[in-house]
């Protein structure tokens, strides 16, 4: 036996290859996921035509396991690969691609501490600006301001919870070990992410077809409908995605909130 006369020296794995802290091949594998969920479909989409796919359910949940960018980054591949493999879902592909990376990078910022805890403010202001663009043109259409106001419910609703505190408490609730609260996250937090991911998406195609009051009457009690449908995919998929990467102990990504 002959003693080590050298000084001790650490070995670290380097890990493999990564974007804003979350390793490439976590964001193939959820871009993966979200393909898939494309295939199936939930819900019409009166206005503009075409149908919901089940994979806005887990947009949000991206950005909080991924962090803002690896989320938006899986969310947007997936989103793209459905446009070509489930096409009855695309939508209108730009516009669907556009709002799954929003969707997931919001979810990345509702962070709980000092890191991007200013992230949040500048989306604010861009959420605000798409509402006023989204609710003004309807007002230009003579669309009435109660029902503007009960047809836009999802989205001044997230809105308001994505500005105030409420935006952290969620993610505490995320954060936590109780598995309840876990669910209670994912659930609020998936109301608030996809309100806003919506009005991004309505400022843009409210602009290409301009529905008119009718349609605004027909959509105030099916718009909260489909955000429940979202919330609760989200939370029931999320609690048992988050429990089970908490147990096998896999590396967290650094942007990560769960």
């Amino acid at each position: 036996m002959i003693e080590p006369s050298g000084q001790q020296r650490e070995v670290k794995s380097l890990g493999s290859a990564s974007i804003d802290g979350t390793p490439l091949d976590y964001i193939v594998v959820m871009s993966a996921v979200v393909t898939v969920l494309a295939f199936i479909p939930f819900s019409i989409t009166i206005g503009s035509g075409g149908i919901f796919p089940l994979s806005q359910g887990i947009f949000p949940l991206l950005g909080w396991v991924l962090g803002p960018v690896g989320g938006a980054l899986a969310s947007g591949i997936g989103t793209l690969m459905g446009v070509f493999l489930a096409p009855h879902t695309a939508g209108i592909p730009p516009v669907s691609i556009f709002g799954a990376m929003v969707a997931s990078f919001a979810a990345g910022c509702m962070v709980i501490g000092k890191q991007r805890k200013y992230w949040w403010f500048f989306l604010s202001i861009f959420f605000v600006v798409a509402f006023y663009i989204y609710t003004s043109r309807a007002m230009n259409n003579q669309v009435s301001l109660s029902v503007i106001v009960k047809g836009s419910f999802i989205n001044w609703s997230g809105i308001l919870l994505f500005i105030l505190p409420t935006r952290i408490l969620f993610a505490k609730w995320i954060n936590s070990e109780n598995l309840r609260l876990v669910w209670l996250g994912l659930f609020f937090g998936s109301w608030t992410v996809a309100g806003v991911y919506h009005v991004s998406q309505a400022m843009i195609t409210y602009i290409m077809f301009n529905w008119p009051e009718e349609v605004w009457i027909l959509l105030i009690p099916i718009m909260p409908l489909e955000n429940l449908v979202r919330s609760l995919v989200g939370a029931f998929i999320g609690v048992r995605v988050i429990s089970g990467l908490r147990a096998i102990g896999i590396m967290k990504p650094e942007a990560a909130i769960y």
